[in-house]
Order: structure tokens, then C-alpha cells, then sequence
């Protein structure tokens, strides 16, 4: 196999990354076709890559639509962390190399090495901390990369908990025009991308993303709450400090409506508020939301930022409403340029018409 290499696949080979995340904005985005993308890249470059799922992926219809859906496409070599259900309707020869002991509803997420090329369904891991010890065992198998396939309404995997990369599909299938996309896109990329602290409020704020919980410290920096409790009930025991000097507030797990309403009533009472969360994936709150806080002259910022690698495109809607692929990647340049915007079979079907001319 000689693929070329793409601007995507380089990108990730300079970063020197060993886990990467790929997500996509809604079903239908692309996300399997950029995972695809991506093993066959690794192949071409002789890299020893691993792949697992949070969800369940490969199989042939959408689970939600029931519209036919691409299927992972595996190389020789290439390691797959999956259930055991799911090797029993593999379209591939491989061989066991490791049991996990971590059990799943489709049965104990086994480690597997591909024999030839083909189709796979995969089904990993749900909880981060079972994502963790199954990354290891791909890499004490020999992985130099592990990629993990996220699912819909789940964003955990990208956290850099858990992968130092990750890549954002985006495309026609979130609906509306190509600048409703765009936007939702970019309102997306606002809370994933937020800014990790500086090292002095990283320090400070070290105890409570330790044990988890909240925290809270005055402006001269000392402590005025720290808390081991579940950050979604929150709410309340933060408001008790309304009349307080509070300057730092950070929440180690998820921050949801009840708990940003509270965040919203003490940044209008404290000027210069900071508000550390452990990264984006832990905001379940909108970019409107996000930017009201800031106009109150709060600040927002992760613990551990999320190194967006790059967004991949799909102009087509299996739902109605498909892009002109040239047009969107256009556009989607023009709207994101710190970031790398890719779309895989574009590029591909260019290469290949270079190739025969």
C-alpha cells in the first residue's frame, strides 16, 4: 500500500501525539470516514496503530436513522480493542492477543490483531477509567497510536484525561445552511477549545481536580471552600458565598444548567471572577451561555486544554440538504483558520485524478 500522505495525517505525525480522539458533531458527520481515513494513513506509514470505541461502530445501518452507514476498515497489523459479540460477526481473519477483564454489555473487550484487510465492528469501552486501562493494554501490545471513536452525545473520549488529540467532525448533516453549520460548529469549538490556566491558578487550583469536587479561594488565594462532592448539585453550597470575596471557583466534574446559573449570580457580584473546569467536554452548558458569563468579566478556563488536532468535513446529508464539497471547504477555512480543515474524500478523489492525468 502507498497512500499518500494528507495535511491531516502529517499534522498528527508532527505533534508527536499517541492517543487521538475523533468525535463528530452529530450523527452523520463523518466521523467513521475520518477514522478510516486515519487507519489507512497509519498502514501506509507502517505505523503499529490500535483503535476502540466509546460506543458501538461499523455496523451497517445507523442505529438512530437506520440509514446505511460506512464500516470501519481495518488493516493487517492493526490492533482493535472491541467485545467479544463483535469479533464473532468480524468480516476479517485476526488473532487474539489480550483479554481485558473488562466487561461491557456485548461481552469482555478483548485485544485482537487484524490478519488482512476488511470490515470490523467495534464496540470498547464506556467509562473513562476502563478507556484508560484499555488505551494501555493497545500500547503495551505495541501501539505507537491509538484511536478512539467516539459516539453520539458522548464527548468524554476527548478528554485530555484521556486523548492529547482529537479531531472534530463537522458537515451538512447537523442541517439548517452552510452558515448555520458553520455556526454550530464554531459554538461547538468555543466550549472545547477553552484556554488551559496559567500555571500559578493551575497550582492553586491543583487540591480539587486531586480528589475531586469544587473549591473556592478569595483574591488574596486562600481557601474558602474545598469540597469532595458531585459537581452537578453544586448549586447550592456555592451560592452560600454570594456575599464572600471569591475570585477562583473550580469544578472538577460536570457543569450543568443548575450549576452555571449559580456561576452566572456570583460573576455579577464579583468583578474578575476565574472559573476553572477540568476541559470542555465537561461543560454541558451553549456558547451563548459561555459568552453571557464573559460579559460579566468572568473567565473560563480548563484545567487541562483540549489540543483540537483538526475538523474533517462531510457535504453530504443522508437526511437532505448536501453542500457543494468544494464550496464548503471553502468556507469552512475562511471560518476556521486556527484550525487545520480537512475533507478526507475530497482530497482523495483529487489525488487519485492527479494520479491519472
Amino acid at each position: 500500500m502507498n497512500t499518500p500522505h494528507s495535511a491531516l495525517w502529517q499534522r498528527i505525525q508532527s505533534s508527536g501525539m499517541d492517543v487521538l480522539a475523533v468525535m463528530g458533531m452529530t450523527k452523520n458527520t463523518g466521523k467513521t470516514v475520518t477514522l478510516n481515513h486515519l487507519l489507512a494513513q497509519a498502514a501506509s506509514a507502517q505505523m503499529a496503530v490500535g483503535v476502540s470505541s466509546i460506543g458501538r461502530d461499523g455496523e451497517d445501518r445507523d442505529m438512530v436513522f437506520y440509514v446505511p452507514k460506512p464500516p470501519i476498515l481495518v488493516w493487517p497489523g492493526t490492533l482493535v480493542a472491541t467485545a467479544r459479540a463483535t469479533l464473532e460477526r468480524a468480516k476479517v481473519r485476526y488473532k487474539p492477543v489480550d483479554a481485558t477483564g473488562i466487561d461491557s454489555p456485548m461481552g469482555e473487550i478483548l485485544v485482537v490483531k487484524v490478519l488482512e484487510y476488511g470490515e470490523m465492528e467495534i464496540a470498547g469501552a464506556s467509562r473513562s477509567s476502563d478507556q484508560l486501562k484499555v488505551i494501555g493494554r493497545l500500547k503495551q501490545c505495541g501501539a505507537s497510536l491509538v484511536l478512539l471513536d467516539g459516539a453520539l452525545g458522548r464527548s468524554h473520549h476527548a478528554s485530555p484525561a484521556i486523548a492529547n488529540g482529537v479531531i472534530l467532525a463537522t458537515g451538512a448533516a447537523i442541517g439548517g445552511g452552510m452558515g448555520d453549520v458553520l455556526r454550530k460548529t464554531r459554538d461547538r469549538l468555543a466550549i472545547l477549545g477553552l484556554a488551559q490556566a496559567d500555571e500559578a491558578t493551575r497550582t492553586l487550583c491543583q487540591p480539587v481536580f486531586n480528589q475531586g469536587g469544587v473549591g473556592l479561594w478569595d483574591s488574596r488565594g486562600e481557601v474558602l471552600l474545598l469540597a469532595e462532592m458531585a459537581t452537578l448539585n453544586a448549586a447550592d453550597t456555592l451560592l452560600r458565598y454570594i456575599e464572600s470575596d471569591v475570585h477562583t471557583i473550580a469544578v472538577s466534574g460536570a457543569v450543568g444548567r443548575s450549576l452555571w446559573r449559580a456561576l452566572g449570580l456570583l460573576a455579577a457580584r464579583q468583578p474578575g471572577l476565574r472559573v476553572v473546569v477540568n476541559d470542555g467536554t465537561k461543560l454541558f452548558v451553549e456558547a451563548t451561555d459561555l459568552a453571557q458569563l464573559r460579559k460579566l468579566g468572568a473567565q473560563v478556563l480548563a484545567w487541562r486544554g483540549i489540543h483540537l488536532t483538526g475538523i474533517t468535513l462531510n457535504p453530504y446529508s443522508p437526511l437532505g440538504g448536501s453542500f457543494n464539497a468544494e464550496e464548503f471547504l471553502l468556507a469552512a477555512r475562511a471560518a476556521f483558520t486556527d484550525y487545520g480543515v480537512s475533507d478526507v474524500m475530497l482530497e482523495q478523489a483529487t489525488s487519485q485524478m492527479k494520479e491519472t492525468t
